[in-house]
């Protein structure tokens, strides 16, 4: 596909499925500064920005891009978070974020400095806590790429978010997802894409490899012509979201292989990669505060990719109330049968990174749904039961209770088929 190219210096029109990935990454970033920023002891936290494609900084009604989003909500989390724990008695945190501007179009880069510069002087001078220090660039992402890695570990870097919005073509290849994911000890990853591109893109493999990618997500060679098309039917939502999941997830720890939400047509991918537990957590929850923003079709349980398209009816998961409904329903068979399958006892901070890379579910939920279920039991560390779900800790103990209702009439790691 041709890059698709903005007419920065004229004013670029802002499309919805633009709109909503922004908010999401909004959302996302200040509730990370709040998540990474917690800590009794801590006064300083540093991490690195990486935008490789920055466009021109606002468009043509004023609304603010990537480039200004992050500075904004850099802003916000910390103002937040420094609010947060004087209530708690605790010491301000200084943030130290380096961020890399890069945009390889001419008039986007004119653009992308004079829309910066007012947002990064009003942050210097009204917050005191933060410290930025910006490096613009204007490189293709391929040459980009080696000078960013060199300077992130240079920097002795651990903290790195890079987001890579394609505009539509697959620049970034799965080696650079390999190199990120390998050399920072916490690294995240926004990675947006047309979903015909990246379904062409594969088809740039050898036929064998291709195959067998296809062959593990449950779609035949014959309906990549379908998806390519428009993927604008619930199946063919399903196919795309396990095919794109089966590509990626050897990739990270963690992979949201979610759609932009688009009724008549799925077309656009904003994907999550992280190799924190943590990460995707609360990804799955800023998704749950935008509903209908984006899109999932499948199971919405523990095991969203568990079933197959053609032979069974999905379930289109908007991470609005009634998927949650529909969420709590199946959590409440899905986690007892989990704990069954582990024994009978589990920590909970194991049972999530063993869960989270295959749920869309609230972290709210999954924990409701444990307090819940009615063979299970929640303990504290010192034996005490946990009756509120918004106590649970990583800590805690997950475990069949004395009295078991649904796994007495099965028994221990019996098969009862899903609906």
């Amino acid at each position: 596909m041709t890059k698709k190219s903005y007419p920065w210096r004229d004013g670029a029109v802002l499309d919805e499925h633009s709109r909503r990935k922004h908010k999401i990454l909004r959302e996302y970033l200040v509730k990370y500064f709040q998540t990474r920023c917690q800590f009794l002891h801590q006064s300083l936290f540093r991490v690195a920005i990486i935008d490789g494609f920055a466009g021109g900084g606002r468009y043509a009604d004023g609304s603010p891009g990537s480039p200004v989003i992050i500075l904004e909500a850099l802003r916000e989390g910390a103002t937040r978070i420094n609010l947060w724990r004087a209530e708690q008695g605790m010491q301000s945190v200084r943030i130290s974020c380096n961020v890399f501007l890069n945009d390889e179009d001419t008039d986007a880069f004119e653009c992308l400095k004079a829309a910066v510069a007012p947002v990064l002087g009003s942050l210097r001078a009204e917050v005191p806590e933060v410290s930025v220090e910006i490096a613009y660039s204007q490189l293709p992402w391929g040459e980009l790429f080696p000078q960013v890695l060199q300077n992130l570990e240079s920097g002795s870097f651990r903290n790195v978010i890079f987001n890579l919005d394609q505009y539509g073509h697959s620049t970034v290849p799965p080696s650079h997802l390999d190199a990120i994911m390998r050399r920072f000890a916490s690294p995240e990853v926004f990675l947006t894409f047309a979903i015909q591109s990246w379904l062409t893109f594969l088809q740039t493999t050898s036929q064998d490899q291709l195959a067998q990618q296809l062959e593990r997500a449950g779609v035949r060679m014959g309906e990549l012509d379908q998806l390519k098309s428009a993927v604008s039917t619930q199946t063919a939502l399903g196919l795309a979201e396990k095919l794109v999941f089966e590509s990626l997830k050897e990739r990270a720890p963690y992979v949201s292989p979610f759609s932009i939400h688009n009724p008549n047509g799925w077309r656009y991918w904003m994907l999550h990669l992280a190799r924190s537990q943590r990460a995707r957590q609360v990804y799955n929850d800023v998704l749950h505060d935008n509903s209908s923003n984006q899109a999932h079709y499948g199971r919405p349980g523990l095991n969203m990719l568990a079933y197959n398209p053609r032979d069974e009816s999905g379930f289109l998961y908007l991470f609005d109330k009634p998927a949650r409904q529909k969420a709590m329903e199946e959590l409440l068979d899905d986690i007892p049968r989990f704990i069954s399958g582990a024994g009978d006892t589990l920590l909970v901070g194991d049972f999530y990174e063993q869960v989270y890379n295959e749920t869309p579910a609230h972290a709210d939920d999954i924990k409701a749904a444990m307090i819940q279920s009615p063979d299970l039991e929640v303990r504290s560390d010192d034996g005490k039961l946990r009756r509120r779900p918004h106590l649970i800790t990583a800590t805690d103990v997950l475990r069949f209770n004395t009295q078991r209702h649904f796994f007495d009439v099965l028994g221990k790691g019996g098969s009862k088929e899903k609906p």
